[in-house]
């Protein structure tokens, strides 16, 4: 699994059109009432990597295995979604555990589809679902603080002090309208905020839903809704990717072959899935690394930084347990020279050991022993 990422936004936002897109599944109901996503919908979505296809042309594998990501759509937040109001709040429990979080801000201007607060408002909005989720934050915060106050007075106080001392600087954060993301933390404090599992601690990225015609306008920087949005993303350091959802929804229905020309007449040349992963790989530090023969290409999914024993253990256990050494060919040697044979006589196949960090591309067989 590449990463897990919740989608969340206002109602009528586009939510479940951009899941529907992603997933291709149109397992989420999308139409144009308040809360009409009732239960979360879950996509594993295939990771679209055209290295993939290029180490199968030369391998010729008996099969292919993509990489993945998890989408997890929830109901629409609306103002008072932390205290009960809507349907969402029932829900948040269900992005705790997401890698990240793909906020979806509406930019189009669109009668037939009603918006909640009655106008298009990109910052506004964004500052509804903040709130929310930082109240839904401040009360999970401040009942573990008390819990950790009282066991103080206790034989746990030694363990429970560092998260009452957390849990007060927390507190202050969020009554002040800071998500805790913003805070500088040490090591210490870190694992004590991933316990707690808070919403606002997770990386946030913007995906700006815009309709077809404002496509050409936003690329150009000249779309108002979209530079209000910016302009908030800007401020927070956090990365804006710009698709008209009900495209997406459209081109994930076509074939492969016509996809080419259906995108080339809305001026983009992929589709916005694609920026929505590599936005997404960026924001977490993520990168990939192949593992090639005759029965299978697959792609693994790892932190950027990662070792090769640690980059073993994402294929099983014992490969990192016993690990002795690593077999590593760049992507496109093994494309351009079609085989480990020929990447070993022409001195393109490297040997390393435990210290040797992942390259995003490194093609490698690990050598084991258990």
């Amino acid at each position: 699994m590449g990463f897990a990422c919740g989608i969340v936004g206002l109602p009528n936002v586009g939510k479940s059109t951009l899941f529907n897109a992603l997933s291709a599944t149109q397992q989420a109901e999308a139409a144009n009432y308040p809360f009409c996503t009732i239960e979360p919908n879950i996509g594993v979505v295939s990771v679209a990597d055209p290295r993939v296809d290029e180490l199968a042309r030369v391998i010729k594998p008996k099969k292919i295995v993509p990489t993945t990501l998890q989408f997890v759509d929830i109901a629409g937040l609306v103002r008072g979604a932390s205290k009960g109001e809507g349907l969402g709040n029932q829900f948040l429990a269900n992005i705790r555990e997401v890698d990240a979080i793909a906020h979806v801000v509406r930019c189009f201007e669109d009668e037939n589809v009603v918006h909640v607060e009655g106008r298009i408002n990109p910052a506004s909005d964004i500052a509804t679902i903040d709130t929310e989720l930082g109240l839904k934050d401040l009360e999970q915060v401040e009942k573990r603080g008390l819990k950790a106050q009282k066991a103080m007075k206790g034989p746990e106080a030694k363990t429970e002090k560092p998260i009452f001392d957390v849990c007060q600087k927390l507190l202050k954060a969020l009554n002040d309208g800071m998500p805790v993301r913003s805070l500088t933390l040490d090591d210490d404090e870190r694992l004590i905020v991933r316990d707690l599992q808070l919403l606002t601690s997770k990386k946030v990225f913007y995906v700006a839903n815009v309709a077809e015609k404002q496509l050409a306008d936003a690329a150009a920087g000249k779309d108002a809704h979209v530079n209000a949005l910016k302009a908030v993303a800007a401020r927070e350091g956090a990365p804006v990717v710009v698709i008209s959802a009900a495209a997406e929804a459209e081109i994930s229905t076509l074939d492969k072959a016509e996809q080419p020309e259906f995108l080339a007449s809305l001026g983009l040349d992929e589709p916005g899935l694609n920026k929505v992963v590599r936005t997404g790989y960026d924001l977490l530090g993520l990168i990939t690394y192949f593992t090639a023969g005759e029965t299978e290409v697959r792609a693994w999914t790892i932190k950027r930084g990662t070792k090769a024993p640690q980059a073993a253990g994402v294929i099983h256990t014992d490969f990192e347990k016993g690990f002795i050494k690593a077999e590593i060919i760049w992507w496109e040697d093994l494309v351009k020279l079609g085989s480990e044979a020929a990447c070993r006589a022409a001195a393109k196949l490297s040997i390393e050991g435990k210290d040797y960090v992942m390259r995003d591309g490194d093609t490698v067989h690990f050598r084991f022993n258990v």
